[in-house]
């Protein structure tokens, strides 16, 4: 989720994040030697393998490392979709010990790859059955959720007396025409998950005839979150140091709350809107790597990022929500993030049927 930020913050915010996670974790790059003896039995490093949006807080990283006596490494990926297709691609010889950002979009295909070794993560009974997708086997541990949705600028739509969207049908409407930026559904986790929350919608028969609404509608395609949100919303800070035109994005009911974070004094509503009637639900994932040289270290890491302690600084750092019932999500998070009742969904066995077809399908409506 949740991208990521996470998935919805600022330049800024971004910026100071994967500042302090690298602080904590040291440089990804290191000598011949120190990498050898990084990937050497007992070794006390172990490698988080990763999306561009993962973010964790130097103070909770330290906690990991004085609780467990491992340092973290993180390699970044891209987009979530990207990291995942790379780590298939790799997973004879994997980059790392742990990979974190599969979600339940991709799930299937890393599933089917055999790129995670079982392992039953402690505190799984402070989390919902319903987000234990793999439930059987442990494959998988669910870290966080979050629902990928339209965001709109405010500012955009209260300038020209138009009413923000509020539903997918809302998209395709001529008033919005060449507004919207979404993200390359091969290539990006929260474009799948818009995709999925068309077909959702409108059903096998319907969701293909609403691309190519949206297509005439002027809907600009981007790589990847990061793009769309950063460089060509609007409504984003960066995106009006980037001089971004678009008023609507494909991005996270979290988004809000990235806005308003060291924002003095606290505005009574953040700049950025979310389209509730736009929504798919997101559930990312962590998995110890099949081959992956430090296991003891990759353990420790899973069970920590479902501790309580990691848990409870995600949603500042990432923009999620927490899978733990006993989470405690900061006020600032609750206060201006978009709490969705009726996202979109689809069952994990629709979306591993579908999926690829659904893709193909996609590439030839909207990129051709």
């Amino acid at each position: 989720m949740r991208t990521t930020p996470r998935r919805a913050v600022g330049a800024l915010v971004l910026a100071t994040a994967a500042a302090t996670v690298l602080a904590a974790c040291g440089s990804d790059s290191k000598d011949k030697g120190t990498d050898e003896a990084a990937g050497a039995s007992g070794s006390k490093t172990v490698t988080l393998v990763s999306h561009d949006s993962f973010a964790a807080s130097k103070q909770v990283l330290a906690e990991f490392t004085k609780e467990t006596g491992y340092t973290v490494k993180v390699l970044r990926g891209g987009d979530a979709g990207a990291a995942v297709n790379q780590a298939i691609l790799t997973k004879d010889h994997p980059r790392g010990d742990v990979f974190f950002g599969v979600d339940n979009t991709l799930l299937s295909r890393a599933l089917d790859n055999g790129l995670f070794t079982p392992y039953t993560a402690k505190d799984l009974a402070q989390v919902p059955a319903d987000v234990q997708l793999d439930a059987a086997e442990h494959r998988v541990t669910p870290i966080d959720s979050g629902d990928v949705c339209v965001n709109y600028d405010r500012a955009y739509f209260t300038a020209h007396h138009l009413a923000p969207p509020q539903t997918f049908a809302d998209l395709v409407k001529p008033a919005y025409k060449n507004l919207l930026v979404t993200e390359n559904v091969s290539t990006s986790s929260p474009g799948l998950a818009f995709l999925l929350g068309s077909a959702a919608t409108y059903g096998d028969g319907g969701w293909q005839g609403y691309w190519k609404q949206l297509k005439s509608n002027g809907v600009e395609v981007v790589d990847g979150w990061e793009q769309a949100y950063n460089d060509r919303f609007s409504g984003s800070s960066a995106g009006k140091q980037a001089k971004g035109d678009r008023p609507l994005v494909v991005s996270y009911a979290s988004s809000p709350p990235a806005e308003v974070v060291g924002v003095s004094p606290e505005p009574a509503q953040s700049p950025v809107g979310v389209a509730t009637g736009t929504c798919f639900r997101q559930i990312e994932f962590a998995g110890l790597l099949h081959g992956a040289k430090n296991t003891a270290g990759g353990q420790a890491l899973i069970d920590f990022m479902l501790g309580k302690t990691f848990q409870q600084d995600m949603p500042l750092q990432m923009y999620v929500d927490p899978v733990r019932k006993d989470a405690v999500e900061p006020p600032v998070f609750v206060k201006y993030g978009a709490k969705i009742e009726n996202p979109a969904t689809l069952p994990p066995d629709k979306i591993a049927a579908d999926r690829d077809d659904w893709v193909g399908a996609w590439n030839s409506i909207v990129l051709k």
